[in-house]
């Protein structure tokens, strides 16, 4: 079984990743944002396009092939193993790109070799694991306050609108764009969760129905069976009122 988990930055995937996992005891995937040196230069770079002080951000092609080699890599170890759950994942990947090269950050040649590489992955990825796509696609929608508001929270100061004012525009057209992906997604089942009124991090109860509606959509796809679920459902009530004791 693979779940992957999607959405725009600060929804909450990598949160969800973690919940998920250890609820199912599966192994979890995250993306690789705290170790990249490349991405505090990635939002320099686009500050100054912004500003008009360069033609293209020189870091945001490097930065998007950075991220699509470890996409397909853990996407890959993932699908060969069993009972996994990835945070972000190859098929949200082109996003990132495509809105940079629309947004004058990187020149055509470069995301002409972007797309040409990602379809030649896209087509690889089946015949390199035993798995044609995930079980399950979620995707956690959050409007711009929301966004700004789990930003702000986790504190990377590259991230904050107050350090840099045109990641504004930048995270506005980022939230559309996924809105328009995730509308024509249908490489695998998609859950969309709504992270503006769900709290799965901070609240219990919200955690609970959230891990509930997960659990129980894997069972309607076959991906997980009624005994387990109920099993993992009866642990979870157990730990829940102890906790509350």
């Amino acid at each position: 079984m693979l779940i992957t988990a999607s959405g725009v930055i600060g929804c909450g995937k990598s949160s969800l990743t973690k919940i998920l996992s250890e609820d199912l005891g599966s192994k979890a995937f995250y993306e690789p944002v705290k170790d990249n040196p490349v991405l505090p230069l990635f939002y320099e770079g686009n500050k100054r396009v912004e500003e008009g002080l360069a033609k293209t951000n020189p870091y945001a092609f490097l930065l998007q092939i950075y991220f699509l080699n470890m996409r397909f890599k853990s996407i890959k170890k993932a699908m060969q193993e069993d009972n996994n759950v990835l945070d972000r994942s190859i098929y949200e990947d082109s996003i990132f790109m495509k809105m940079n090269y629309e947004q004058g950050h990187t020149s055509k040649v470069e995301w002409d070799i972007y797309k040409n590489l990602f379809d030649n992955m896209m087509e690889e990825l089946p015949y390199a694991s035993h798995k044609k796509a995930p079980d399950l696609m979620i995707y956690i929608y959050v409007n711009y306050d929301t966004m700004l508001k789990r930003i702000a929270k986790r504190g990377r100061k590259y991230e904050q609108v107050k350090e840099d004012s045109s990641l504004i525009g930048y995270y506005k057209d980022l939230i559309d764009r996924y809105k328009d992906w995730v509308s024509t997604y249908a490489i695998s089942p998609l859950l969309i969760i709504d992270g503006n009124c769900t709290d799965f991090v901070g609240n219990e109860e919200n955690r609970q129905n959230v891990l509930d509606k997960v659990e129980s959509k894997l069972v309607q796809l076959g991906s997980l069976s009624q005994e387990r679920f109920d099993a993992i459902k009866a642990k979870r009530d157990k730990e829940m009122n102890t906790y509350e004791q």
